[in-house]
């Protein structure tokens, strides 16, 4: 496996111009900007300063999922975290897996054919506050505000057996084709080291022609999702509401970084297609087809708002100060078939990234706690984790948490 490994980083360094072109041409735009349908396939690096995947754009599917690790001490943590990374940049960079003869089993999932190439591909690794326990000797390097996601006003129907993990894993891709390759190239490959504790598959459709400031896709309640989301192109921006600073008390290896927040929210969907139009635009302070604010024309106009009962009232009340409380939006639609009362389950994977939880997603989910769309939405679980950046060239995933 040797001229393997080197292949792979030598094939992932040779990317990285392409990628860099790709990605920053992704950033251009607002709301999970990016490349849409139609557009060329996307190579995004799996080393740099943040991880890719945080601010890749848009994308047609993905696979979002909470695994435990089963290292017993921190050497065998060393070596799944560096087995599990080598594999994501083998995924991300698109090349093709070694030839093995005919009497072995192909190393890669074949899937995507012979010549797997830019699939937009992007993984994204978080770390769960329970990989801080007592197990490996890292409480002392713990992210200040990593937690357990706590239960919220609605999340009653919420289980710890479709929540947390000592790991996240999110991938976005192209098509589901590629998601499903990524992912299962990555359990492959770490099998025994890893036990899968929970996972979703998303999809989005994309809007073809993308704005600044206008969604990219549909949620399944028929409203576009990801309006006036944070402009990923902003380095300022960024550097202010997403990536963790040396000036925020962090540990070292976590400069850089960033806080994800994952929901697994279910829609009742049944409930939601009785429900007059002008009730839902109501709720959610949009009109459904144009995304414009109610009484506007266009989705990109500021809304006004004569009290705070609306969901963007809520969740953005462009108030005084509010501004600290933006969020960066990711996300997939899912469908999960049928529950045991023959409704569908149907919903949004929600997962969003921050420099502070406590002044992300946790203020914004409070003021949403008793909102009336919470009549037709009951969250299933996901939980909180730490984004670190890359591992520098030639190091393992893990290496400068664990130094």
């Amino acid at each position: 496996m040797e001229p393997h490994n080197r292949r792979r980083f030598l094939a992932t360094a040779g990317a990285a111009a392409l990628a860099a072109t790709a990605v920053a041409c992704t950033n251009d735009d607002d709301d999970e900007a990016g490349a849409v349908g139609g557009g060329p396939a996307r190579l995004y690096p799996y080393r740099g300063e943040h991880q890719a995947g945080v601010t890749a754009g848009p994308s047609a599917a993905g696979i979002v999922a909470g695994l435990d690790v089963r290292a017993e001490d921190r050497s065998e943590l060393a070596a799944t975290l560096t087995k599990l990374g080598s594999s994501i940049e083998q995924v991300m960079s698109g090349e093709p897996y070694e030839d093995l003869p005919g009497g072995f089993p192909a190393l890669d999932t074949g899937i995507l054919g012979e010549d797997i190439g830019p699939a937009g591909i992007s993984v994204v690794v978080g770390y769960g506050d329970s990989l801080f326990d007592d197990r490996f000797g890292l409480a002392d390097q713990k992210p200040v505000e990593l937690q357990r996601m706590p239960k919220f006003f609605n999340d009653y129907l919420v289980r710890p057996e479709r929540s947390h993990g000592d790991l996240s894993i999110t991938v976005s891709a192209d098509s589901s084709e590629a998601a499903v390759h990524a992912f299962r190239q990555i359990m492959r490959e770490t099998r025994g080291d890893l036990i899968p504790r929970w996972m979703r598959e998303g999809f989005n459709k994309l809007i073809a022609e993308e704005q600044r400031g206008v969604a990219p896709a549909r949620n399944l309640m028929g409203f576009k999702d990801g309006t006036a989301n944070l402009d990923t192109g902003d380095p300022s921006l960024m550097d202010d509401l997403v990536w963790v600073s040396p000036d925020d008390g962090q540990p070292e290896w976590a400069v850089g970084g960033t806080y994800q927040a994952i929901r697994v929210i279910r829609m009742m969907v049944e409930f939601w297609d009785r429900t007059r139009l002008n009730e839902q635009e109501d709720l959610f302070g949009r009109h459904r087809d144009s995304g414009a604010p109610l009484g506007m024309e266009n989705e990109t106009d500021t809304p006004v708002f004569t009290d705070l009962e609306s969901h963007i009232a809520r969740a953005n009340p462009r108030t005084p100060g509010s501004e600290k409380n933006l969020i960066l939006r990711r996300g997939f639609n899912y469908v999960g078939g049928f529950d045991q009362n023959d409704q569908l389950d149907q919903g949004l994977l929600f997962v969003c990234y921050q420099r502070s939880l406590e002044d992300g997603f946790i203020t914004v989910q409070r003021r949403l706690d008793g909102e009336v769309l919470e009549e037709y939405i009951r969250p299933l679980g996901g939980g909180f984790f730490f984004v670190p950046p890359p591992p520098p060239d030639g190091e393992p995933l893990g290496g400068t948490l664990l130094a």
